[in-house]
């Protein structure tokens, strides 16, 4: 008797709250129209990954034009300042 004199009715009904809605959750997530839900969402995402990669390629080109560019005017500048000091 003792047992029933600690139980706490509140938190054990939680607690069954609790199991049956993530019994049911995880059928739901397992079921045929979630998998067709994941397969969307993960071939869009593979789409959005592509866009961001060729966004990364042209930046990444950019920036190799403006290295290159900005490389070729400091020697072209340090050619004229070595004959003006001559």
């Amino acid at each position: 008797m003792s047992f029933f004199k600690n139980w706490d009715s509140t938190k054990t009904c939680i607690f069954a709250a609790g199991v049956l809605f993530g019994t049911a959750g995880i059928k739901a997530l397992s079921s045929k129209d979630a998998k067709k839900v994941y397969t969307h969402v993960t071939a869009a995402t593979l789409r959005a990954k592509d866009c961001v990669m060729d966004r990364a390629a042209i930046i990444q080109e950019n920036a190799e034009d403006i290295y290159a560019e900005a490389k070729q005017m400091n020697e072209e500048r340090a050619a004229e300042e070595t004959e003006i000091g001559e």
